[in-house]
């Protein structure tokens, strides 16, 4: 109970330095438009070793689409803000239901993982991409998907990043992907991390964020920085 206390007192403290840094309380998980969403049990302070190996499994955004360069992408820039060892897998407009330019659907990408890979942690971002797809069937392609992912990794710990809007305001189906991936990882007891219930993206940032050159509507380079800022702080929050 004396070590649950004192990392617990850890979370608050850096909460209060940096008050972006975690998510509402360790007792929910928050979805755009839904309120709190309580989860079945209180998801576990992560256990990582001083330099992990990170898979960031996700589509455009995690490819790094917009920076200068792929890898200037935020999952690349994060590993030297935290000395992770990141192993990057996007495909541009993949998604759990729809398949992407360069890829399978996320389902289909996740059962060619590499089980030798061995991750300490693993980070499953967005999709978007599916907010153009029919809504029956999204839940059952997600736990699927987190299906075989657990199964290939079965000693890795997952958080999942959720959708993160490219327009202002945010479109209908965008903030519903947010619920139901909420929904799903409180199912599973597993920290799911919301840019649109912790407001990552808004109105008085979007312009620093996001590139809306035409065809794009991803991060910028400054972007990417900056959600590799807020994905460090977000999984250091939740970390023993």
């Amino acid at each position: 109970m004396l070590a649950v206390s004192v990392a617990v007192a850890a979370v608050a403290g850096a909460a209060l330095l940096r008050p972006w840094a975690s998510p509402a309380t360790p007792e929910a998980v928050v979805a755009a438009g839904s309120g709190a969403v309580a989860v079945a049990t209180t998801p576990e302070l992560l256990d990582l070793p001083e330099h992990p190996t990170v898979l960031i499994f996700g589509d455009s955004w995690t490819y790094g689409s917009a920076a200068s360069d792929p890898t200037l992408g935020y999952a690349y820039v994060v590993a030297g803000m935290t000395g992770w060892t990141t192993i990057v897998d996007g495909v541009r407009g993949s998604g759990y239901l729809k398949p992407g330019l360069d890829g399978p659907d996320f389902g289909t990408r996740i059962a060619a993982l590499d089980p030798q890979l061995q991750p300490d942690l693993v980070i499953v971002q967005g999709s978007i991409n599916d907010r153009r797809e029919p809504a029956a069937g999204y839940r059952a392609a997600v736990d699927a998907a987190w299906d075989a992912l657990a199964a290939t990794y079965p000693h890795a710990q997952i958080v999942i990043l959720g959708a993160a809007p490219q327009v202002i305001p945010v479109e209908a189906a965008t903030a519903r992907i947010d619920r139901d991936l909420a929904g799903a990882a409180a199912a599973r007891g597993w920290w799911y991390l919301s840019p649109l219930g912790e407001h990552w993206i808004t109105p008085a940032n979007y312009a620093d964020v996001i590139d809306t050159g035409l065809g794009r509507d991803h991060p910028s380079t400054a972007g990417h920085r900056y959600l590799a800022e807020r994905l460090a702080a977000a999984v250091e929050a939740i970390t023993r």
